[in-house]
């Protein structure tokens, strides 16, 4: 059984093509002004990597802001649906699942099944979010790689109280005027948006174990701030940006079984 699943989200779109669970393919690429013609492109491109042709899908399920456009789709899913799924489909032993994508945050109860108990949404500005912490690298002139290493340095706590990303653009540059050290700030940045996701994960509950999910969690000075804030060990899958794309795939796989339903 071959089936598809495409996250559409507001930076990337995310396709995973699964056969009998295995991962042949996927693709990811920016999102653009026209999602479904990225969309496309990015199905092509998974297909390519698998070595098959459309017409060997049984089934393409679509998650994701945009995912009433996804171009084949067949079905779709909730962001919350398709993360549940992706996280216990690559952690078993998952409890909780914290998503944290460019625009947005994600906590999710789970039972042993993948089934959605309970979940969350940051929903306030991007300041719990990844595009927070690209922002605020260009302020600090470094990669978004430099920046997350560069926090794992510190070992002051500052403050950041801005709850929007512009204003607390300009508390970095205050902080900066202050002669404050780049990575005191990184570090303050991290915690910030780790405040802000352990808040939202502590109102479904967090129960072990807890699997973080989300491109966010490539940056290991946000993971680090997590850890500290949560004050527990986190899970991070491979490849964890591909997490609601795999859950979607594994949805189509489960509509297949219910006859397309």
């Amino acid at each position: 059984m071959i089936t598809a699943g495409i996250d559409m989200g507001a930076k990337n779109i995310k396709t995973v093509i699964l056969r009998d669970g295995k991962m042949i393919g996927k693709s990811m690429i920016p999102t653009g002004f026209d999602q479904a013609e990225s969309a496309r492109k990015g199905l092509e491109a998974a297909l390519k990597a698998a070595g098959i042709e459309l017409s060997a899908i049984g089934h393409i399920t679509a998650t994701g802001a945009g995912r009433k456009s996804a171009p084949h789709a067949h079905s779709d899913i909730t962001e919350v649906g398709a993360d549940a799924k992706g996280a216990i489909f690559r952690v078993d032993s998952a409890r909780t699942v914290i998503d944290v994508g460019a625009e947005e945050g994600r906590g999710i109860k789970i039972d042993s099944n993948g089934k959605v108990l309970d979940f969350a949404v940051n929903e306030k500005c991007a300041a719990g979010a990844g595009s927070f912490a690209e922002s605020m690298s260009r302020a600090l002139e470094v990669t978004l790689a430099e920046f997350g290493e560069m926090s794992l340095k510190s070992d002051k706590h500052i403050p950041m109280n801005a709850q929007c990303t512009v204003f607390a653009e300009s508390e970095v540059v205050s902080l900066l005027h202050a002669q404050t050290p780049k990575e005191d700030i990184a570090r303050a940045v991290c915690d910030a948006i780790a405040s802000r996701i352990a808040a939202m994960a502590r109102r479904v509950g967090i129960e072990k174990n807890v699997a973080l999910i989300g491109g966010v969690a490539h940056n290991a000075g946000f993971v680090t701030s997590l850890k500290r804030a949560l004050d527990c060990d986190l899970i991070i899958p491979e490849e964890p940006e591909y997490m609601g794309a795999l859950g979607a795939a594994v949805v189509a796989g489960e509509r297949i079984d219910n006859g397309g339903k």
